[in-house]
């Protein structure tokens, strides 16, 4: 049986490679929807492709141009938030949630109330409202799957694991662009700069989000969200080969790791084709050749923004959404040169001082409305803050 299979994303980095697992076997699926920012010819050109039920385009300014595209076929042009929403609420076997941002939380509370399973790339699902997301997930008999890598390496280490045994989780980081660069130096850093990767191929905003490593005090808060693990069990190392993507450590004293890699089609494949392993396109190592793997304890001056992402964990509540929403802002004030790549801890720092301690704000009930609550206040703060 064909299974339906929808990808929120669809035309991002993620999205285009889970169609590329699904168009190596295009007989095996059912695409039912796919959604993309504003990119229109992509979109219509894989829903074209891959005979979509519905195609969505956030923007739309870009309707007319996706009907355009997409006249004469079966597949329906739709657009806007409302669209998006009830394209989640069409039955699917396997949702993949790719949207960047906080935007993708909503649709993908709409699958799990299906009882899809959701492959979840977005990081802010779990950032925001991980308590709401997973508890919608249970109440509806639905799934969620890692599709980050290093969670996705976790979740697979842990494969019939008793999880009272396990001591520590730790999480690997390249270090981004700026891994080698004189701490002086970070400052005058350029937004040119911080959107190149040494290992990984992805959008602009999670590079830069890497060279500050916010995309990895993200990471923290989704395994602390996801697996239940205290944060003082959570690690982060820097690994600049990007081979061993996560460790289990347990009460033995053994370490299971996930070696892989930099290929995310490995961890989509996996939630993909899960409970089974699946035969992917991906490169198989040769460990000879690359020789040695290196570790070594991330700089606290050099990535501030891990230690406020532990301010987070302890925090609880809805500090995650005031986190993600401040973290936002300040890279948009970055990326239009209006601070400079330090200053974006600086700003996020501040706001969670200014609001981290409004009980009234942070321990309210995990609603969406108190959520868009959280994360328009922590907006309005993190760009109203002056940085050192």
């Amino acid at each position: 049986m064909r299974r339906k299979i929808s990808i929120f994303g669809a035309t991002g980095s993620i999205g285009q490679s889970t169609l590329d697992l699904i168009g190596r076997a295009p007989e095996d699926y059912d695409v039912v929807a796919l959604t993309g920012g504003g990119n229109v010819a992509q979109l219509a050109a894989d829903a074209l492709k891959f005979g979509a039920d519905v195609a969505v385009i956030a923007d739309e300014a870009c309707l007319p141009e996706l009907r355009a595209a997409l006249a004469g076929s079966q597949t329906e042009a739709t657009a806007g938030q409302a669209a998006l929403l009830e394209a989640a609420t069409r039955p699917a076997d396997w949702v993949m949630s790719a949207i960047v941002g906080a935007a993708g939380l909503e649709p993908g509370l709409k699958a799990l109330e299906q009882g899809a399973t959701l492959a979840l790339a977005n990081k802010e699902s779990l950032v925001t409202a991980g308590k709401l997301l997973m508890e919608t997930a249970a109440k509806h008999g639905a799934r969620v799957l890692p599709v980050d890598s290093e969670h996705s390496a976790v979740f697979q280490a842990l494969v019939g694991e008793d999880m009272g045994a396990v001591e520590r989780v730790i999480i690997t980081a390249s270090g981004g662009a700026f891994r080698d660069w004189p701490l002086e130096r970070l400052a005058g850093a350029s937004v040119d700069e911080a959107s190149s990767h040494p290992n990984w191929d992805m959008g602009q905003r999670i590079t830069i989000d890497s060279a500050s490593m916010f995309n990895k005090a993200l990471e923290l808060i989704e395994t602390r969200e996801y697996f239940g693990i205290d944060p003082e069990k959570i690690e982060v190392l820097v690994h600049p080969q990007s081979i061993v993507h996560a460790l289990v450590g347990f009460q033995d004293g053994g370490l299971m790791a996930h070696v892989g890699p930099p290929d995310m089609r490995h961890a989509i494949g996996y939630a993909l084709h899960y409970p089974t392993r699946a035969k992917l396109p991906v490169e198989r190592l040769d460990l000879a050749r690359i020789g040695q793997l290196e570790f070594s304890n991330p700089d606290p001056k050099r990535y501030p923004a891990l230690r406020l992402a532990y301010e987070v964990m302890g925090r609880g509540g809805l500090s995650g959404a005031v986190f993600n929403a401040a973290k936002d802002m300040a890279l948009d004030r970055f990326m239009a040169g209006q601070i400079g790549f330090t200053q974006m801890a600086d700003v996020v720092k501040a706001t969670l001082d200014q609001l981290l301690p409004d009980d009234g704000l942070i321990d309210a009930p995990m609603t969406l409305d108190n959520l868009r609550r959280a994360a328009h206040l922590g907006q309005s703060t993190a760009q109203s803050v002056t940085p050192r």
